[in-house]
């Protein structure tokens, strides 16, 4: 299952999976753009990046610090069933 954990303000989206039986955690980046989507995998917590189909280098710099940045809050809600479940909200 994926659960949105954010929506920046250029609308790029940003889900993530429940952790698997291997501890990996799917982080799913997309943006929408004028004939579909930009998007990017980064399997956590090895930051194994995959699939980049459109964002540019720079944009996977911005992307990979956030990332970085919010590893540890996507890995507890990876394990919490999403940010809904691990909060009182």
């Amino acid at each position: 299952m994926m659960y949105e954990y954010m929506t920046l303000n250029d609308n790029t989206t940003i889900a993530h999976s429940d952790m698997r039986k291997d501890g990996k955690v799917k982080v799913y980046i997309e943006k929408p753009v004028e004939g579909g989507f930009h998007h990017v995998t980064c399997f956590l917590p090895k930051y194994e990046w995959v699939e980049n189909e459109g964002f540019s280098d720079e944009e996977m710099v911005e992307l990979k610090k956030f990332v970085e940045n919010n590893a540890h809050i996507i890995m507890e809600f990876s394990q919490k069933g999403g940010f809904e479940n691990a909060s009182s909200f």
